[in-house]
């Protein structure tokens, strides 16, 4: 199969708010999360997701995303996005007026049961009430069907790729808007992220909108330059690389955001970010979360003498 060119302009979906501060111990207060998303959007950041509506019992890092929704919704030009685990986040999310909801499913069976307490196929019934309830609120808000453990589990082992684009399919049948897939634990590498993201834009369309790998064996970056190949061209990351998934011991988090968006911009696919200013951002949330793990090479090195930002167009 010969590849596409590459995307011109590629869309960095921050989730450091929700996917990174939920694996880390360190409470961040809600003004701190506040002043993250104020610096993300003068960075050029667009695309934000601020945290999940989920029990505060059970992710108390997250109590506060109604407060972080509510201000996020001040920012001119961001889309904000929140994760929501069932029916009653998807209220909430509708009640706040997010610009996007995700509803996570694992492809995998047992992490699902371990994560969601649901089965997959419960999921897509779950996402059906969502969309029902998302059209009688008369909200534009988004669904996005998110399908993880793509390429494999630590609980369960493989995961077949037929199973992955099955429940995919039935994502969209249920209602959703659109759908991204998710290597949750970081099995996954080119070639494989190659061949299922090719038969899912088969499947899906313009409706498949994104990816999101973590860097666990350090192929974060490798992966995305699979997907560029077929023209994806929005990628979940989170700025220093903070995340994981408390089911992948020994994970390094998510893709760090500073070092794709550097990758691309090298590689002369226009993210409109402010690189600099990242890493001044990168900074102040080291700060927020002084002594949890963080991830990254560009921040060590820095930018090379010569790099150049690609131009927006016009």
């Amino acid at each position: 199969m010969a590849p596409h060119s590459y995307p011109s302009h590629v869309t960095i979906r921050e989730v450091g708010l929700r996917d990174g501060l939920q694996s880390i111990a360190t409470m961040v207060p809600t003004a701190a999360k506040c002043e993250w998303l104020r610096q993300a959007v003068a960075a050029g950041q667009t695309e934000i997701e601020v945290g999940s509506f989920v029990p505060p019992r059970l992710m108390p890092q997250l109590a506060d995303t109604g407060e972080v929704l509510a201000f996020a919704k001040t920012l001119p030009g961001l889309r904000v996005s929140v994760l929501v685990p069932n029916l009653r986040g998807a209220e909430r999310a509708l009640e706040g007026d997010a610009d996007l909801m995700i509803l996570p499913l694992s492809a995998s069976h047992a992490h699902s049961l371990a994560n969601l307490r649901k089965t997959p196929d419960e999921v897509v019934a779950e996402l059906a009430r969502i969309r029902a309830a998302r059209d009688a609120s008369g909200r534009k808000t988004l669904i996005e069907g998110g399908v993880g453990t793509a390429f494999g589990c630590t609980l369960q082992g493989r995961v077949e790729p037929a199973e992955v684009l099955r429940l995919m399919q039935a994502l969209l049948d249920a209602g959703a808007d659109r759908v991204s897939l998710a290597d949750t634990v970081g099995y996954a590498d080119p070639a494989s992220v190659g061949r299922l993201f090719e038969q899912a834009l088969r499947i899906a369309g313009d409706r498949f909108c994104c990816g999101h790998f973590h860097d666990t064996r350090g192929l974060a970056l490798a992966n995305v330059h699979a997907a560029l190949l077929l023209g994806v061209k929005r990628f979940d990351a989170s700025l220093a690389g903070i995340g994981g998934c408390p089911h992948a011991p020994g994970a390094s988090g998510n893709a760090a955001t500073e070092d794709l968006a550097f990758m691309v911009e090298a590689m002369g696919i226009r993210t409109g970010l402010d690189l600099p200013a990242l890493l001044a951002l990168r900074t102040q949330v080291a700060g927020w979360i002084a002594g949890e793990p963080m991830h990254g090479a560009l921040w060590r090195a820095g930018l090379p003498k010569t790099f150049q930002a690609v131009a927006e167009p016009g």
